[in-house]
């Protein structure tokens, strides 16, 4: 370490965090308050509840002081020994897929193995005051904990540079170097951001949609305020019969099945023989707000029909739905049952819940008040910022997709590695605000659409209408749809539905092409209503899902015709895929 070039570079990291400062006052307004205030009072009223529960009884705060100190002495008592030279065992030890503390560091040093164990003491100790407070309203609880498990992520030693033992080799080793180079990340960040730290998870130069993503050929064939409709180039000389619509959510963008061309599920499926047409939703503005779930069902799905039904010559077709794409295309499978529109053959739900009673962590973000929260800002701009989904989803998954960027990028100084997910991850798009409402309100708060309450166009839903076939994907450590979640959703529907179980989460268990040999997938258990039953029961595959979808696709239409063109010289191709929907930026 040269000491003269370290106290230049901490001189010069301090006037880079005037520079960060800037960054994030300037675009400010002095009399308004920010958003985080009403976060943060949600926050603190929510721990308070908890809080009040071991106060109240003078018996259980002793208790609850007495449990944490106790593990305190203990760590203390072992740190002595090591410290003497004794072999002892850890009083506790981090999770083995837990990365923050991966280094050798926090287990050669006596020291930094005692603050990482003190830690873990505390964070335990803090979930289980949560778990075993009684009486708290059961959304509360839920609340509770999934804030002390940010706390607890963003407290962790890992993330600060004077108590992480990697952090400090690096400042010493490069003489402070590192934290001028974070603290210029942390400025850039900011405002690209505006004044919000939009932190980043990959080199977003390195990839662009149309040149390096969403490449599979294909041709925009028909265009609305809400969506454009693309139609893929055939590759094989016959087709399914049947073509297929894709509803991708429009929480992000559809390319997530377009990815490189070794990760596109489209140009799999296009190999397979498959007439693939996908809705590509817009990146809607304030022009938009009034649009609700029953605009993005007409204007969407039935509008996408219909001239599917042009381009293929074919009046029926079959329709897969991913995540909110695939809660949009049950209530539309409910309305075409209700009104005798037998248009859709077969049903395919990635990763789709239709019951939100377990719908995971993301309920947390789901109550009455801020929901009104949400709907006073939305009112006002007409949407949903895409940053504000956005960071719910990071959240979900805070020591994976928040805080080893802020230390890769900000203590470390380095750029983030480029990575074609998480740029999808970071291509974020707006929310209506009528469109929005609707999805929280009779999704996650009051579960309408399961519980048939809700209407759309003027009619009540009734998802145990559906009788088309159904395949059901859910994937194993899924937290925004849970495949319990998925499980219950797809056992309201009345016809043959197969439920299939991938590895892996969200994205890299339902983006996993069979060449890759990642994961695996369970089907065939026992029907009912018990997950974990039909868990127990189900026949364990390698490998990728994908190969038994195309089984059971085939089964359904098993006939083929010669390759279609694009648009079936009835429609005029307007652009060449992906569409300039897909690329306006929020």
């Amino acid at each position: 370490m040269d000491v003269e070039v370290l106290a230049r570079n901490l001189a010069q990291m301090m006037e880079e965090g005037g520079k960060a400062m800037a960054a994030y006052m300037t675009p400010r307004d002095p009399g308004k308050t920010d958003d985080m205030a009403e976060d943060i009072a949600d926050a603190l009223k929510t721990v308070s509840s908890v809080a009040e529960y071991w106060m109240a009884d003078p018996q259980r705060t002793v208790e609850a002081q007495s449990r944490l100190m106790a593990g305190y002495l203990s760590v203390w008592t072992n740190t002595m020994k090591r410290l003497a030279g004794e072999e002892v065992a850890p009083v506790t030890a981090p999770d083995a897929k837990d990365a923050r503390f991966k280094d050798e560091g926090w287990r050669d040093s006596p020291i930094f193995d005692a603050l990482k164990q003190a830690y873990l003491v505390t964070a335990k100790w803090a979930e289980e005051m949560v778990e075993e407070a009684e009486g708290l309203d059961p959304h509360l609880k839920h609340k509770a904990e999934f804030l002390v498990r940010q706390v607890s992520n963003a407290v962790s030693p890992s993330n600060f540079v004077f108590t992480n033992p990697e952090l400090i080799r690096e400042t010493l080793s490069s003489s402070g170097e590192n934290l001028v180079k974070g603290m210029r990340n942390l400025t850039q960040d900011l405002i690209e951001g505006k004044g919000t730290l939009k932190i980043r998870q990959t080199d977003m130069n390195a990839f662009e949609v149309g040149r390096n993503l969403a490449t599979t050929p294909g041709k925009v064939i028909f265009e609305n305020e809400l969506m454009q409709l693309i139609q893929y180039e055939a590759t094989t000389a016959t087709v399914k019969k049947t073509p297929l619509l894709i509803v991708p959510p429009w929480i992000n963008k559809f390319y997530i099945l377009d990815l490189t061309a070794e990760k596109s599920f489209i140009k799999w499926l296009v190999d397979q023989g498959v007439s693939v047409f996908v809705i590509s939703w817009v990146n809607p503005d304030a022009r938009l707000a009034a649009k609700g779930f029953d605009d993005y069902m007409r204007e969407g799905i039935m509008t996408a029909l219909d001239k599917v039904a042009i381009a293929s010559g074919e009046r029926q077709a079959h329709a897969m739905g991913y995540c909110v794409g695939g809660t949009l295309l049950a209530t539309a499978l409910a309305y075409m049952a209700a009104t005798g529109d037998d248009r859709i053959a077969s049903a395919t739900f990635l990763t789709t819940q239709i019951d939100f009673t377990h719908a995971g962590d993301l309920k947390v973000f789901v109550d009455e008040e801020q929901l009104a929260s949400i709907e006073r800002k939305m009112k006002d701009m007409g949407y949903l910022e895409g940053s504000k989904m956005a960071s719910a989803f990071n959240l979900l998954r805070s020591n994976d997709l928040i805080w080893p960027y802020v230390v890769n990028n900000y203590m470390k100084g380095r750029a983030p590695f480029p990575f074609d997910l998480l740029f999808w991850n970071a291509d974020s798009t707006r929310m209506p605000a009528a469109n929005h409402s609707f999805y929280l309100r009779n999704c996650y708060l009051t579960n309408n659409i399961a519980r048939g309450l809700a209407e759309l166009g003027g009619i009540r839903i009734d998802v145990k209408k559906i009788s088309v076939p159904v395949y059901s994907l859910a994937t194993k450590e899924d937290h925004i749809a849970p495949p319990n979640s998925v499980y219950i959703g797809a056992n309201l529907l009345s016809g043959p539905v197969r439920y299939v179980l991938a590895g892996s989460g969200h994205i890299a268990g339902v983006v996993n092409p069979p060449a890759r040999g990642k994961y695996q997938y369970w089907a065939d258990g026992p029907t009912g209503p018990s997950f974990d039953l039909w868990l127990e029961g189900a026949r364990e595959s390698a490998g990728s899902w994908w190969p038994d979808w195309i089984s059971w696709f085939s089964y359904q239409h098993p006939d083929d015709v010669p390759a279609r063109t694009i648009g079936g010289d009835r429609l005029a191709p307007i652009e060449d895929a992906p569409g300039r929907y897909v690329r306006a930026r929020s």
